[in-house]
């Protein structure tokens, strides 16, 4: 098993930035892709970004392409969503997530989630 947990959220004005980590302990790390979803109030969760094992391959959802980065440090079991130019519609808890194998945008496949943290996009 991997254990995640989330940090780095907060509350952010319009057009601001916020980095998001996410630290794994447990089995080895580049056992895992990895991925950010968030999950807006009365929404279903959502596919944000994912890494392969190496960071070598990274996905974006539409909504965040060319604003948000992806990466992941193997060395420091560390996970990170660099969002940039954000905007209100981005307020969700985030969230992310392990799984074997193939990186997939579908937040049911993942097998482990961290408990999430808030980021809060004010107008």
């Amino acid at each position: 098993q991997v254990q995640l947990v989330e940090s780095g959220g907060g509350l952010v004005q319009a057009g601001g930035s916020l980095r998001l980590s996410c630290a794994a302990s447990g089995r080895t790390f580049t056992n895992y892709v990895m991925g950010w979803f968030r999950q807006a109030p009365g929404k279903e969760r959502e596919f944000v970004a994912a890494s392969d094992w190496i960071g070598g391959r990274l996905y974006y959802a539409d909504s965040v392409k060319g604003r948000f980065i992806v990466s992941r440090d193997n060395a420091k079991n560390m996970l990170y969503l660099q969002m940039n130019i954000l905007k209100p519609e981005d307020t969700a808890v985030y969230y992310c997530a392990a799984r074997e194998i193939h990186v997939t945008i579908i937040a049911s496949l993942y097998d482990y989630w961290g408990q999430g943290t808030q980021v809060t996009v004010s107008s």
